[in-house]
């Protein structure tokens, strides 16, 4: 695979990360602060909302790790390793990450039904399951080509027996 592919990758990997990046340091303190006065005020919501930028912020770890596995698996490429045991480990290192953050957004879902129930905001729910089948569809994508990495270099293997 030419150089200049993996190199456009790579850089797509790094704008993927830009954005998360800034929700988090720069989004979520602010949704964090208007909690903290909604607190103040004696509303209950705040611990709701806490709940939920506490798992937005667990969950960038899996998803930087992710990101950082996916750089690897194209440095891979460009060393033209990309049919080793080293790539099969990587796809299934980002298969668990996506699995894990899925798994955390299940379990902030509690929170979203109650954001949606007190805003009367149905389509909230709907937005709440989009973070959850999203990392899925990305875990079977990572399941699917690690099994058929594996059985190329299984393929693989057995020709430089035969020959």
């Amino acid at each position: 695979m030419k150089r200049s592919s993996t190199l456009f990758l790579k850089v797509a990997v790094i704008f993927i990360g830009i954005p998360v990046l800034a929700i988090c340091l720069f989004l979520l303190p602010q949704i964090a602060n208007e909690a903290n006065e909604a607190a103040a005020r004696g509303s209950d919501m705040a611990f709701v909302v806490y709940g939920l930028l506490m798992v937005m912020y667990v969950s960038a770890v899996p998803f930087y790790f992710a990101l950082y596995q996916a750089f690897n698996l194209l440095s891979y490429i460009d060393q033209n390793e990309a049919f080793s045991e080293i790539s099969v480990i990587a796809l299934k290192k980002i298969k668990k990450c996506a699995i894990i953050i899925s798994g955390l957004y299940v379990i902030a879902l509690p929170f979203v039904y109650i954001l949606a129930e007190v805003d009367d905001a149905p389509g909230l729910m709907i937005m709440g399951m989009v973070f959850i089948f999203a990392p899925l569809v990305i875990a079977v994508f990572a399941a699917v080509l690690q099994r058929l990495l594996q059985e190329a270099i299984q393929i693989k293997s057995e020709n430089d027996l035969t020959v």
